[in-house]
């Protein structure tokens, strides 16, 4: 981006990418949807998002501290009243009320998880990592999932010429066990929780709740009973260490992973395919591709064909929150 096109405000729009700890914002030209002066701000340094945003457009000199006239900001919360609260942040603020105070002529405000929903319309072959055979079809319904600090669960379908983001709560669904083992996983965490979501198991947390399912099943470690086992530090001690008990944890994760994946392309008919986002997969790309996540993804009986059709990929974009809030205001515009 140059000077000469900054120096009109209508010619680029402002984007942001807005969890509990960072604020990411960033501007794309006008139709375009590559973030450009990318900055990362803690939100803790903040006391609201207004004052982040100014902070943000002084820093950046080419900006000449003008508000430009559009903007998407993505934010991890429910997005879908006037006041929007960020219970992880403290940052509560009106999208009327913000539109008006900066003088936009449009504010978009979406959900961070209807971002990366939009993004994944728009990433090239280099941010993603195919995991199995299949070929994507235009125009069909995409599905997502995002193990992280929680189970993100979304999609991507077409209606009347544009795209729209499917927002769910999917990460809350029951968890079904597909074997023995998981049925003896199941019943110890029944002693945990009234309520076994798949969220218990792929997140975070997760990996916690297999370690001390699978230790007290096998009877291993029992010193970690009183005291959970960290994520990283399971992860850590499986792919640095080679532990058995952490090796068969990560296994477990990602062939319930595949399941439940496999489950929402058939809720959704994700012929368009299925992407894997948040920041655990990424991270183990090696043990994932050779995991059972895509037998698993298949093995859904008299539509095996049907899955096998469909590709898996684990996206490695530094910043798709950012990119789907440009696709988002790009196609919010039209």
């Amino acid at each position: 981006m140059t000077t000469s096109v900054l120096a009109d405000q209508s010619t680029y729009s402002l984007i942001a990418d807005i969890g509990g700890t960072n604020a990411r914002f960033a501007v794309v030209k006008e139709g375009g949807f590559l973030p450009l002066h990318i900055r990362n701000l803690k939100v803790s340094d903040y006391p609201d998002i207004e004052t982040a945003i100014q902070s943000y457009l002084q820093a950046e000199p080419e900006l000449g501290q003008r508000t430009p006239a559009r903007a998407c900001l993505a934010i991890a919360c429910p997005v879908t009243r006037d006041v929007v609260d960020m219970t992880n942040s403290g940052w509560v603020f009106s999208k009327s009320a913000l539109k008006e105070s900066l003088g936009l002529e449009q504010l978009e405000i979406i959900n961070d998880y209807a971002a990366l929903s939009y993004a994944a319309s728009q990433l090239s072959a280099d941010a993603l990592y195919q995991v199995g055979s299949g070929s994507a079809l235009a125009g069909q319904p995409l599905a997502l999932l995002g193990p992280g600090t929680g189970l993100g669960v979304g999609g991507l379908i077409r209606h009347g010429g544009r795209l729209v983001p499917v927002v769910t709560e999917g990460g809350h669904v029951d968890f079904a066990p597909s074997n023995e083992l998981e049925v003896e996983i199941l019943r110890y965490l029944w002693t945990r929780y009234s309520h076994v979501s798949v969220e218990r198991l792929l997140s975070g947390m997760g990996l916690s709740n297999l370690f001390a399912a699978l230790s007290s099943i096998k009877g291993q470690h029992p010193d970690q009973q009183s005291s959970p086992i960290e994520p990283a530090e399971i992860t850590r001690r499986a792919l640095d260490q080679k532990d058995p008990l952490c090796l068969e944890v990560l296994e477990c994760f990602c062939s319930i992973l595949g399941s439940v994946a496999g489950s929402m392309a058939l809720n959704l008919g994700a012929q368009g395919g299925v992407y894997i986002t948040g920041g655990i997969i990424p991270r183990m790309l090696e043990f994932f591709s050779a995991s059972g996540f895509r037998q698993r993804f298949e093995d859904k009986g008299r539509f095996k064909a049907y899955m096998t059709a469909i590709p898996t990929y684990v996206v490695t974009a530094e910043q798709p929150g950012l990119t789907g809030a440009a696709v988002a205001l790009s196609e919010l515009n039209g």
